[in-house]
C-alpha cells in the first residue's frame, strides 16, 4: 500500500521514463475505460503548443474559477512537486487525495500492465499513468472543467483520450523534434491531433505553415478557428515594476487598462488567448466576460518558472526557457521588462536540446556564464555546453559549477564583484526547479 506522495513518485519513475514516450493511445483509452471513463465526467479546454503552455492553462484555468466554477488543471512538468501537475480550484492535490486515488486506480493500472505484456508492449509509461491519476482525481473532486496541457504534441499524447469543447493552440516551434517531426509543419499536423468534432480552435500567432496545419483540421473536424491578430490581441502593453499593464481585444469585446503581475510581451500574448479560450468556451465567442472578472483573475495570475522574479538583491530571475523560442523570448523579455540589465546567466540545458542557437540567442544579453548540469539524467554535460559556449563568451567570461546550486553562488560572487545588475538561471525547467528549491530551502534557513 502506498503511504506517501514519494511513493507515488517512486512508483511513476519505476515505469518508463517520463521523456520516454510511446506514440499511442489504446493503452490509456483501455486503462481509462477500466475506469469508468472519468474524463467524460467534466468539459474540456485542451492546451497544446510549444512554448506558453502552462502559463495560458494557468490562466484560462483562473479566469474560469472567477466564475465560480470548479476547476481541474493538468501541467508538466512540476517544478518542485508532483502535487504541482495536479490541481484542483487552482490548488495542488493533497498529498491525502493524491496518495488515496493512486491506491484505488494501481490494481487497473497492473491489470492493464499485464495485458500490454501478453502482447509484447511496454507496461503503461510514466506520463500514462499519471494522466490517469489526474483524470481520476478530477473525477473524485468533482470538477466542472479540466484545463488540460498536454504532455507533448498531440494526437498520441495520453492526455488525447479526452475530448476537448475548445483545442487551445500556443505558438509552434520546432522543439523534440526526434519525437514530433523535423519541420514546423510536422509538429503542428502532430499537435493538430487534439481538435475533436465541433470543437472552437483557438490559436495564438502562428507561422504560415502551421497555420495551414490547424486551418485544415479545422475544416476537416472542428467548428470554427479564431486566431491571435485577427481574431483577438493583446494592446497597449505597458512593462511596470512589478509586471505589466495590458489591453485586450477579444472575440466579445474590448479588455482594457488590465494588470498583470508577469513579465514579457509573450505573457500579454497568453492572457490574450486565454480570454479569447475563455470566451469560446463559455459563449462561443459572443458572450463578453464581466470587466471585474478579468481584472481580478490577472491581478491575480502567477507562472511560476517562468520569468519569475526570485530576489531584488541582487535581482534574480528564473525561466524554464529550453528551446531557441523560448529563450528568444526570454532576450526580448529582458530588454523589454527589464530593461536590460547587465548580467550573469546560470544556465544548464538537457541532452537533445539545441543548445547552440539558444546560447546563440542569448549572447547578447549577458557579460557571463556559470554553466552547470542538473541531477538529471537527461542533463548535457558542462564539458560539452562549454564548448558550445566558448564561441560566444570566449574562455574569460565562462565558469563551471559542479551543481546548480554552487552555480547559484558562483553568479551571486561574479554579480557583487564585476558590479552586474541581475542573475538569470534558464536552459531548462529541471535546472529552474533545482534553483527554486535552493532558493526556498535559504529562505527557510533565514
Amino acid at each position: 500500500m502506498i503511504k506517501t506522495v514519494k511513493d507515488v513518485e517512486q512508483a511513476l519513475l519505476a515505469r518508463m521514463p517520463e521523456h520516454d514516450l510511446r506514440p499511442r493511445l489504446e493503452p490509456t483509452a483501455r486503462a481509462a475505460a477500466l475506469l469508468g471513463d472519468p474524463q467524460k465526467l467534466y468539459r474540456v479546454i485542451h492546451v497544446t503548443g510549444t512554448n506558453g503552455k502552462t502559463s495560458t492553462t494557468r490562466m484560462i484555468e483562473r479566469l474560469l474559477r472567477e466564475h465560480s466554477l470548479r476547476t481541474g488543471r493538468f501541467t508538466s512538468p512540476h517544478l518542485t512537486k508532483l502535487n504541482e501537475r495536479i490541481a484542483v480550484d487552482g490548488e495542488p492535490v493533497a498529498d491525502e487525495i493524491l496518495v488515496e486515488i493512486w491506491n484505488d486506480i494501481e490494481p487497473i493500472l497492473k491489470l492493464v500492465d499485464a495485458e500490454l505484456d501478453s502482447e509484447g508492449e511496454t507496461p503503461l509509461t510514466y506520463f500514462e499513468a499519471l494522466t490517469l491519476l489526474a483524470f481520476s482525481v478530477f473525477a473524485d473532486a468533482p470538477v466542472d472543467v479540466l484545463v488540460l496541457e498536454v504532455g507533448m504534441g498531440g494526437e498520441w499524447d495520453s492526455t488525447n483520450v479526452a475530448d476537448g469543447d475548445v483545442a487551445v493552440f500556443t505558438p509552434i516551434a520546432i522543439d523534440h523534434a526526434d519525437r514530433l517531426g523535423r519541420t514546423v509543419s510536422e509538429i503542428a499536423k502532430t499537435k493538430a491531433g487534439i481538435i475533436k468534432p465541433g470543437a472552437v480552435v483557438v490559436s495564438a500567432a502562428q507561422s504560415p505553415e502551421a497555420m495551414v496545419q490547424l486551418q485544415t483540421k479545422t475544416k476537416q473536424t472542428a467548428e470554427r478557428l479564431v486566431s491571435y491578430g485577427k481574431d483577438f490581441e493583446a494592446f497597449n502593453v505597458l512593462p511596470e515594476l512589478k509586471g505589466q499593464r495590458l489591453s485586450i481585444r477579444s472575440l466579445a469585446g474590448e479588455y482594457t487598462d488590465l494588470f498583470m503581475p508577469l513579465y514579457g510581451e509573450h505573457q500579454a500574448e497568453n492572457a490574450a488567448l486565454a480570454v479569447a479560450a475563455v470566451e469560446a468556451f463559455l459563449g462561443n465567442g459572443e458572450r463578453r466576460i464581466l470587466d471585474d472578472i478579468v481584472r481580478v483573475a490577472f491581478v491575480d495570475a502567477a507562472s511560476p518558472g517562468r520569468l519569475q522574479v526570485v530576489s531584488r538583491e541582487p535581482l534574480t530571475i528564473v525561466d524554464g526557457a529550453h528551446n531557441p523560442h523560448g529563450v528568444r523570448s526570454l532576450a526580448k523579455a529582458l530588454k523589454s521588462s527589464f530593461g536590460a540589465p547587465k548580467a550573469v546567466a546560470v544556465i544548464g540545458v538537457l541532452a537533445g536540446k539545441n543548445a547552440d542557437e539558444m546560447l546563440e540567442v542569448l549572447a547578447g544579453s549577458f557579460e557571463h556564464v556559470v554553466l552547470c548540469a542538473a541531477k538529471s539524467d537527461r542533463a548535457l554535460e558542462v564539458a560539452e555546453l562549454q564548448s558550445l559556449a566558448i564561441k560566444y563568451w570566449g574562455e574569460t567570461k565562462i565558469s563551471v559549477a559542479s551543481s546548480v546550486a554552487k552555480a547559484i553562488q558562483d553568479a551571486r560572487e561574479l554579480a557583487a564583484n564585476e558590479k552586474l545588475e541581475a542573475i538569470v538561471i534558464t536552459g531548462s525547467l529541471t535546472v529552474v526547479g533545482e534553483a527554486l528549491t535552493f532558493v526556498q530551502e535559504e529562505n527557510l534557513e533565514d
